[in-house]
């Protein structure tokens, strides 16, 4: 019988077969005529707009309905992505070209959510030691002015914050504002105030305190090294408004605390050990192009072992010391407790983290929708790259400054090193224009509710009444930038 292949039923046994044989091939084309719908101004992307817009709105008015920022973003980024999978599957009977896209997102997030874990976790372990504790008590006692004070929180707050997460230090630094500050409301309000502005510019200059400076070392688009040319701008950034404020803080001196200094057991080796994990964190990056998480993980390992010493060798001092008093064994024996890491771990603020879940994972569905792309050409192509990471950085004013550099860097722009680091400087100052803006900002904010009368301390307004300042501040550091790169950037 002589065998036809235009026979319907040969033709699909050998394009079955070539399916099977080159599975790879045939998925890639199908893969392209896919891919290359326009959902822009489809009823899809016309819906992830609006579900974007409207979980922007509600977390950034969580001060005026008391919903956690997370659960709108999360809501958000859940409804989009459900939409655009389900369209895929209705219209193309296959998700396989949305798969990728969003796992290239959850990884990204992955990352970021480690690091900032594991930068929380010892930051919730040195507070359980008392050290924080120790530290207030020492402002106190030292009698220091507040017009001193005002300047010690704050250049406290610029320095840690280079290195511990900017949002977990503004609201350790809220706490001792408010300790050290009792029955002060304007010292609170304006020390307050300085502190977040510190923590934003001091997060500028090392991707180890900001979100977007970490996006942009962990996209390799700026090294350890290149983030040192930020060190005067973002001095400058603090120092101006700083400079302005200071002579509005009152010169009295506070009353001193009847409280001892106590360092838990196992105190400085935790600090050590943290210093350590930072160090491992940026060598292991810089010379093994390791991920930066890498490093993070492994002081988390550091300080899981320093846990175990700490509790396996805790009744040594108290065998030791058996002649104390009952008042001082009970006291030395609070103090020489082991601490459990893990409870250090589920302190951390899970708000903030899922928050950034929501919008890294919006950003990614806009991203795959096509309307970076679109962006991109409006906003880095037809305005001067020096322009538009200024209004981005402005920009972050009212968007939080992780999200914009995630977006930018799924844009991929064609910038120079000097215009990466000009955008990494706005982004990462523009949020202290108000206290909307950034995410030491809106901590403080909800830290004065809690524990201030209505308008007292450090309000929105109060923010706002200074933003000219900060504004000043701003272009101080741009200015400034500028000059040290020799008059371009």
């Amino acid at each position: 019988m002589k065998i036809s292949f235009n026979d319907s039923k040969i033709c699909r046994l050998f394009a079955l077969t070539l399916l099977i044989l080159l599975p790879s091939l045939s998925l890639a084309q199908e893969t392209n005529a896919i891919t290359e719908v326009d959902l822009k101004q489809h009823f899809i992307g016309y819906f992830a707009l609006l579900i974007t817009v409207s979980a922007y709105i509600v977390a950034m008015t969580e001060d005026l309905h008391q919903m956690c920022k997370a659960k709108p973003m999360l809501l958000g980024s859940g409804l989009i992505w459900f939409a655009i999978f389900i369209y895929y599957w209705a219209v193309f009977d296959t998700t396989s070209p949305v798969i990728p896209a969003f796992e290239s997102n959850l990884t990204a997030y992955s990352e970021l959510f480690l690091f900032i874990t594991v930068s929380m976790a010892f930051l919730n372990a040195m507070t359980e030691r008392g050290v924080f504790d120790a530290l207030r008590i020492v402002l106190i006692n030292n009698q220091f002015t507040y017009r001193q004070l005002f300047w010690i929180t704050g250049v406290l707050a610029f320095l840690m914050s280079s290195v511990i997460s900017s949002l977990t230090v503004g609201l350790m630094m809220g706490y001792l504002i408010l300790s050290i500050g009792k029955g002060q409301p304007k010292f609170i309000g304006l020390a307050a105030l300085n502190a977040v502005v510190a923590c934003n510019a001091g997060g500028t200059l090392s991707p180890l305190g900001g979100i977007s400076t970490f996006f942009v070392w962990q996209q390799n688009k700026l090294q350890f090294t290149d983030f040192f040319k930020l060190t005067i701008p973002c001095i400058v950034n603090f120092l101006v408004p700083a400079g302005i404020m200071y002579f509005s803080v009152t010169k009295e001196i506070p009353a001193l605390s009847k409280e001892k200094v106590v360092l838990k057991r196992g105190s400085k080796r935790i600090i050590f050990v943290f210093i350590l994990a930072v160090i491992i964190t940026i060598l292991a990056d810089e010379i093994l192009h390791m991920p930066t998480v890498a490093g993070m993980m492994f002081g988390l390992t550091m300080l899981l072992f320093v846990s175990y010493y700490l509790n396996k060798s805790e009744n040594k001092f108290l065998t030791v010391n058996h002649f104390l008093t009952d008042y001082e064994y009970k006291s030395h024996a609070d103090s020489q407790k082991g601490f459990d890491v893990f409870k250090c771990i589920a302190g951390v603020d899970w708000d903030t983290l899922l928050f950034f879940y929501g919008a890294m994972m919006i950003v990614g569905a806009l991203d795959f929708l096509g309307y970076l792309d679109a962006m991109e050409h409006l906003f880095l192509t037809e305005l001067s790259p020096t322009l538009a990471n200024i209004m981005i950085g402005l920009t972050s004013s009212t968007v939080d400054n992780g999200t914009l550099m995630f977006a930018v860097l799924k844009m991929n722009p064609n910038f120079a090193v000097g215009q990466w680091v000009l955008l990494t400087l706005t982004l990462g100052v523009g949020g202290s224009l108000l206290a909307l803006g950034s995410a030491p900002g809106l901590h403080v904010l909800g830290l004065m509710k809690e524990h201030l009368k209505e308008g007292e301390g450090y309000t929105f307004t109060l923010h706002l009444r200074w933003m000219p300042a900060i504004l000043l501040g701003f272009f101080a550091s741009v200015l400034t930038l500028y000059l040290l790169n020799g008059g371009n950037f």
